[in-house]
């Protein structure tokens, strides 16, 4: 820490952007032992005591709306972290599990008693119909969803600031955790568990909107058996299961794109919890659980509205709720390390090969279709992306051609196993120059969506979707009842539009609900001294790299004391 010099003063001085401190020793007066050491614990006080005084400083908002008056009104104790302070641990948890469970309950009284098995939906499952191929075929294409959520981490992690990085990638890698635990309690019972199925082949009434609890904590779900309902008839119903949470951990992970580098972790991780549960379970149920879309013909092979729309359209809502970066537009914001960023591109490619062609839930040609229509789209978008940033800006950039890529994994995902490969190519290159001119106007209209979550995945999910609608086929897929406009047919181009439409309501309407009621509790964003000086040492208490003292300062505290 104190660098020796033979002719300049010794200077200790912070590595960070913002000197914190700077003390000068001179070595021609040499000093007892104990004096660095005192020095260096004025040096941790003087960092401390500015680390938790910025803690607890109030965040100037920049949001639209941050609840003052409805904290006013639910805080006779006074502001909120005085309330927090006054009550005990206990009683904190206590208030924030409360009301989901609250929730679940009612769900639970609208949508009838939970059932004693889930078999007793339907004639009971056959064993003898599991086929190893397809088994492992899925097994293999959850662990590659699995693998997209890293991949996601180090993509977003490479194109916020250095002091932002730790902070951007554990918002995509604490739904690993979080909403894995979610699934297996409450979330797949909510998505897939449509009670008895009517005569047409889906769920009715009540629960054609949103899945029941006789799944829950994954009773009735079975490791030897496929699903009562059909929807993997050949691989076990546990894995089934599995794959399916693996979307549900991305997507959450997509909205943090929006925010990035100002809102709380704190506020983040309650998001998630009533995310999962209220928008994308819903959504999750009415395209792939028997429930309302899915009756209507709407299309969607691997989600376009349930992954990519939901997740653009909250990300937008947050974006404007918590208002932009306090730097945005004052100077520029770039990514700090270009590498990350495409290592990251690479391996969402490499597992949206299982996000797509996993989607045929089984090893067969519907899987081959959706795999040639995943590379030829991205392939197709990369290109297209290069092609107009070449002609538009003089110079291709690694960042936009990465950004191509992932526009046209998007557009295709919803008609991967429903178009041809030529019908891909045009797909992905269409996705694609929309993405570019989307996030072109969002610079102009200096909207702070920090990493472009709505310009590429809501804008990109809505035109893929829309393209279902043209492009789809009974060529390449039996299932599709109803062809696209390209072949004559309307309706399921309607359908679609409609599909669209009501994922923006559920999930805008949703996220915007859900964010002035964790206002009420909780700041959404951090101060402006955290902001500033980075989330990852306020909020975590560590550093990426090592670049500012604090760290360090942190360690010889303990080992001072």
């Amino acid at each position: 820490m104190l660098i020796p010099s033979q002719s300049a003063p010794l200077d200790l001085v912070c590595r960070s952007s913002r000197p914190l401190l700077a003390l000068t020793l001179h070595p021609e007066e040499p000093c007892s032992p104990p004096e660095p050491v005192q020095q260096l614990r004025e040096v941790l006080q003087f960092t401390m005591s500015r680390i938790h005084a910025s803690k607890n400083r109030k965040s100037k908002s920049h949001a639209r709306w941050n609840g003052a008056a409805v904290r006013q009104f639910f805080s006779p104790l006074g502001p909120v972290e005085q309330r927090h302070a006054k009550r005990p641990a206990w009683l904190r948890l206590t208030l924030a599990f409360c009301l989901p469970i609250a929730l679940l309950t009612l769900i639970s009284l609208l949508t009838g008693p939970m059932a004693q098995t889930a078999i007793a939906q339907t004639p009971a499952a056959d064993a003898s119909k599991i086929n190893p191929g397809d088994t492992a075929w899925m097994l293999m294409s959850s662990a590659m969803v699995l693998f997209m959520t890293p991949g996601l981490a180090f993509f977003y992690g490479g194109l916020v600031r250095s002091r932002n990085v730790l902070n951007t990638m554990m918002m995509s890698l604490i739904g690993l955790g979080l909403v894995a635990v979610i699934w297996v309690l409450w979330g797949y019972s909510l998505s897939f568990s449509a009670g008895e199925l009517g005569s047409d082949g889906y769920a009715q009434g009540f629960q054609s909107l949103i899945g029941n609890l006789n799944w829950v904590f994954l009773n009735g779900v079975a490791f030897d058996a496929p699903d009562p309902i059909g929807y993997g008839p050949t691989i076990p119903h546990q894995v089934f299961m599995v794959y399916q949470m693996m979307f549900a951990i991305i997507t959450v992970g997509l909205v943090s794109g929006a925010v990035a580098e100002r809102m709380s972790f704190k506020a983040f991780f309650w998001f998630i919890v009533l995310w999962i549960t209220f928008i994308y379970c819903p959504l999750a149920h009415q395209v792939w659980g028997k429930g309302w879309l899915a009756s209507r013909g709407s299309l969607d092979f691997a989600g376009g509205l349930v992954v990519h729309v939901s997740s653009g359209v909250s990300a937008l809502v947050a974006a404007w709720m918590i208002g932009p970066r306090k730097d945005w537009t004052v100077k520029p914001i770039l990514p700090h390390n270009v590498p990350f960023v495409l290592l990251g591109v690479g391996i969402l490619w490499f597992g949206w090969f299982g996000f797509n062609a996993g989607s045929a839930i089984g090893a067969g040609s519907l899987a081959a279709v959706a795999f040639v229509a995943t590379m030829v789209a991205a392939a197709a978008a990369g290109l297209a992306w290069v092609a107009v940033e070449w002609i538009t800006k003089g110079k291709p950039t690694a960042v936009g051609l990465g950004s191509g890529f992932v526009a046209g994994l998007v557009g295709i995902t919803p008609a991967a196993g429903f178009v041809t490969p030529i019908s891909a190519i045009i797909i992905g290159a269409a996705t694609s120059v929309v993405c570019f001119y989307a996030v072109n106007l969002k610079a102009k209209l200096q909207f702070d969506d920090s990493l472009d979550t709505f310009p590429i995945h809501g804008v990109g999910g809505t035109l893929g979707a829309i393209l279902t609608g043209v492009f789809a086929t009974k060529s390449v897929n039996a299932a599709v009842t109803t062809q696209g406009l390209a072949y004559g047919e309307i309706n399921l181009f309607l359908e679609n539009i409609m599909g669209v439409i009501l994922a923006y309501i559920v999930a805008g309407l949703g996220t915007f609900l859900i964010l002035k009621l964790l206002s009420v509790f909780m700041d959404l964003r951090v101060s402006e001294v955290t902001e500033e000086e980075g989330l990852d040492i306020h909020e975590h208490g560590e550093e990426a790299y090592g670049e500012s003292l604090a760290g360090e300062l942190s360690f010889a505290q303990k080992v001072l004391d």
